[in-house]
């Protein structure tokens, strides 16, 4: 088992909380906002920025979740009931861009399409990222430290995945409606289906909970739960020794999200409810 504890020492802080403290959920929240613009960005400086940021909070998240010992860690390594609250918690707090301020942000984009393709370009480095630092932020001994670990990077790229799900519907025209409880157990409830906001149909119930204005309830939860733990089992390859162990992590997330965002891409194509000129409405000004 000690091959596979690896440790890495800790940079020192940059402005990015790479220092190792515990964040809040606003600097959490905005740690997440600046990792996805830096990320979307072009240059080299900025990515390596949005990287360390993945690295904070991925340390963040593994401090609070081993903030109730290593009892805690053995019920998020199962995507339990623990983990499931947690990310339905942290879901509303997730920053999510209207059509407006990503197109100030993305001037050069002449269509949804070139703006949706660079907003999953950055949402893949940001998961290839987190998986790449597996292994960087475990703080006590093996089993409890790798299984908070495994399930903090869960968390995260859920994270990464809910906001590119959010501001994807933002680019395509068909946005949540709602009240932002809602808008939230919607998009969470999407990306328990990997698939986009649709009409709702008896064979593929997207947040039926979340679109009727009643509380996220049961099957959403059992959802989100069944997706969260197929995604921590997932990333049990990622914890093999040094390097080997972070480029796997790299690889899954990559690939994981990448085949999210074709299946939600193509769901908001075959949306024909965007109401018309909303994307010279939101031209930069």
């Amino acid at each position: 088992m000690g091959l596979l504890r690896r440790r890495r020492p800790e940079p020192p802080d940059d402005g990015t909380g790479t220092a190792g403290a515990e964040m809040g959920p606003e600097a959490a929240a905005e740690a997440l906002a600046s990792m996805s613009r830096e990320m979307e960005e072009g240059s080299e400086s900025s990515r390596r920025r949005a990287a360390r940021r993945a690295g904070a909070l991925v340390a963040s998240t593994v401090r609070l979740l081993l903030r109730g010992g290593a009892a805690t860690a053995r019920v998020t390594w199962v995507g339990g009931r623990a983990l499931t609250e947690r990310l339905l918690q942290t879901a509303p707090r997730i920053p999510v861009r209207d059509l407006a301020t990503l197109r100030a942000q993305h001037p050069k984009a002449a269509d949804a399409e070139a703006l949706a393709d660079l907003l999953v370009a950055g949402a893949l480095r940001a998961s290839a990222s987190v998986g790449a630092g597996v292994g960087a932020a475990a703080m006590l001994p093996v089993p409890a430290g790798m299984a908070a670990e495994v399930a903090a990077e869960t968390l995260v790229v859920a994270a990464v995945e809910i906001k590119l799900i959010a501001e994807l519907h933002q680019v395509y025209g068909v946005p949540a409606g709602g009240s932002p409880a809602q808008r939230s157990a919607a998009y969470v409830t999407a990306w328990a289906d990997r698939r986009g906001l649709a009409s709702v149909t008896p064979s593929h119930p997207v947040g039926v909970a979340a679109v009727t204005g009643l509380a996220v309830g049961t099957e959403v939860r059992r959802k989100v739960r069944k997706r969260l733990t197929r995604s921590t089992l997932r990333k049990l390859p990622t914890l093999f020794p040094l390097l080997v162990g972070a480029g796997l992590g790299a690889l899954l997330n990559r690939r994981d999200t990448r085949r999210l965002a074709v299946r939600v891409r193509a769901d908001l194509r075959r949306r024909t409810d965007a109401a018309p000129g909303y994307w010279a409405a939101a031209a930069p000004q």
